[in-house]
């Protein structure tokens, strides 16, 4: 019997004809996707030819919000509070769920970006922030780190969780991505990113000190922002299956 294991990418996030073109190549590999709906990255235009394109794939499509930092690609924790922030993650998701309203596309789930999904993992208050969000959007599952705040916050409000891993960052003994200003955070290798994806996918990781690590997911992502991003996916995707996993989503 197969397992089965979730891929997914972040789109949305580069302009123009080549930041559709390269969201395009990446969903040939992947089974749902998040768009990036005006935090860090994304506006009108890239959200509904996203949204048709995850459509045309046959991909699930989840919204991608995060803090309002377009200038720091949503990298940086910002010094606004709470409601501020509650605010502006609900005005992103609304703006994409009317533009896949339009397009008659489903919203399936949330996964936050850059420093608020690291934020929201091991931060209460930001965690509870985003799972609120997520639940007064009539969103139903939230994507994030497992054995996280996020995972707690989203169980309490009775969403569905999906906890997520990385081919291609290190991690931390505690379960958490080495961050990307440390060196070797982001790995480059092909043959590693794939060894890495089909490691998470049986349910552990080698930490960056070299140490096994139980790391439970459901999905993995694929960063797709890169020159060769797809062929690096298609062949993660093919080492997977190869391996006996099933690329879907279980939920």
């Amino acid at each position: 019997m197969s397992r089965m294991i979730d891929l997914n990418a972040d789109l949305g996030e580069m302009p123009g004809d080549e930041g559709r073109a390269l969201d395009a190549a990446i969903l040939d590999a992947v089974s749902s996707c998040n768009i990036a709906c005006g935090g860090h990255a994304g506006d009108e235009v890239s959200m509904k030819a996203t949204l048709l394109l995850a459509n045309a794939h046959g991909t699930r499509a989840g919204a991608h919000p995060s803090y309002p930092d377009r200038e720091g690609f949503g990298r940086r924790r910002l010094n606004i509070d709470d409601d501020q922030l509650a605010q502006s993650l609900s005005d992103q998701v609304a703006e994409l769920l009317k533009h896949a309203g339009d397009v008659g596309v489903n919203v399936t789930h949330l996964k936050p970006h850059g420093a608020l999904y690291n934020d929201a993992a091991k931060d209460s208050a930001v965690a509870d922030l985003v799972a609120r969000v997520t639940k007064a959007a009539g969103i139903r599952v939230l994507v994030g780190p497992p054995n996280s705040e996020l995972q707690r916050s989203a169980e309490a409000s009775g969403l569905i969780f999906v906890a997520e891993g990385f081919a291609d960052r290190a991690y931390e003994p505690d379960g958490s991505l080495v961050p990307r200003s440390e060196p070797g955070a982001v790995i480059e290798d092909e043959a590693k990113q794939s060894a890495q994806a089909l490691s998470i996918a049986a349910g552990h990781v080698k930490t960056r000190d070299g140490i096994e690590i139980a790391l439970p997911v459901q999905t993995l992502c694929l960063h797709g922002d890169t020159k060769g991003a797809r062929e690096t996916a298609i062949k993660i995707r093919e080492a997977l299956e190869a391996a006996g996993f099933q690329i879907g989503q279980g939920r």
